[in-house]
């Protein structure tokens, strides 16, 4: 019995297949052309996307035959309001087969890991192959709200771009020499940190750990308590994982300490920042602006967010890169194999339950 998110499957299945098929560069005059070779282990994907069918599709006849002719039990956990499918105590536990959860991203908090522990159920992730993809997004928003990117674009859809050059319009900051802070100074971080020193920018950390002395020189990155980095960068970027002392880690009070200049930046977990808070903020311009991937309550955003110009809003797409998606939709793969093979899967969560006697077999 397995469980993952259709959209997962669909790429699993689509990477398992171009994996195994080598396509060779044509020449000149094949141009439209493409040779293919499949390889043996191409007829994995076929028992991959018999698991499509079943996981896609429950219900029709094609699944139903499949699924009882392999002796396999469909998993369906749907969201109430999230981005995440959240497999809960419940789903677990009404699921007496089940042996793996393939979670298509890093962050597992949409999945309850006690439970499955318990049950002997592995859960798996898929860690450090999105820390400069992410880390890019985040650059991508700090750029568009400083510079009022979306602003003017949306301004000139509209068609309100009348008098051509004008001295002040769209005025925004410049980045290079200001202050960034980063609060969560792991992998995400750290690549952001890399790719901001091309703009001879200050960078400040906070993060539950401090790093190495190697570290911080390598990126050039000075230490500081949460309260006094907020209220000297002005930009505050955020990389925290979502843990009970990290839900709503900026609040008003936090905000309240950052400078009237200042943007907030969240390619985190939606939950890191009180959203209403935030939008109260923004109105008021007690800050400058706001970029946000991630919302509380994902797909759902607080009214007033949307009827803001200095909020850059996007759809949860830190890591949507062809080549990182590509390569994490291989990396469920390979947990989704190893753990249905008897195989101690590659990028295992809960550790624990390899002692557990209630593994299943």
């Amino acid at each position: 019995t397995y469980s993952i998110p259709g959209t997962t499957l669909l790429n699993v299945i689509f990477v398992i297949l171009s994996n195994n098929v080598e396509f060779n560069q044509p020449k000149v005059q094949d141009k439209n052309k493409l040779k293919h070779k499949i390889s043996k282990s191409a007829f994995l994907s076929l028992a991959v996307s018999i698991l499509a069918v079943i996981f896609l599709f429950p219900g029709n006849p094609v699944s139903n035959f499949l699924t009882q002719k392999l002796n396999i039990s469909y998993v369906e956990a749907r969201p109430s309001w999230g981005a995440t499918v959240g497999i809960t105590k419940s789903v677990l536990k009404s699921n007496p087969e089940l042996k793996v959860i393939a979670n298509f991203g890093v962050g597992y908090n949409n999945i309850d890991i006690e439970t499955a522990t318990e049950l002997g159920i592995m859960v798996t992730n898929t860690p450090g192959v999105l820390d400069e993809t992410t880390a890019e997004l985040a650059f991508a928003l700090i750029m568009s709200v400083s510079r009022r990117v979306a602003e003017g674009d949306r301004y000139v859809r509209r068609g309100e771009w009348k008098t051509g050059w004008e001295i002040d319009l769209f005025q925004g900051f410049d980045l290079h020499h200001k202050t960034l802070g980063i609060i969560g100074f792991g992998r995400i971080g750290q690549a952001l940190a890399k790719i901001v020193r091309g703009f001879d920018m200050n960078i400040l950390y906070y993060s539950r750990n401090r790093v190495e002395n190697s570290v911080e020189d390598k990126y050039q990155a000075k230490y500081m308590d949460k309260d006094a980095l907020l209220s000297q960068s002005d930009i505050v970027s955020l990389h925290t994982p979502l843990t009970p002392e990290t839900r709503h880690l900026m609040g008003k009070r936090e905000l309240t300490l950052m400078k009237k200049t200042a943007i907030l930046i969240n390619t985190a977990r939606g939950e890191v920042v009180d959203e209403q808070a935030l939008y109260e903020a923004l109105k008021s311009h007690g800050i400058w602006g706001a970029g946000l991937d991630v919302f509380e309550e994902e797909p759902r955003i607080v009214s007033g967010l949307l009827g803001l110009e200095n909020v850059v809003l996007l759809p949860h797409i830190g890591s949507a890169s062809v080549e990182t998606r590509s390569t994490m939709a291989r990396m469920v793969a390979d947990n989704l194999i190893a753990g249905v093979t008897g195989k101690v899967p590659p990028n295992l969560v809960n550790n624990e339950v390899l002692d557990r006697s209630k593994r299943k077999n």
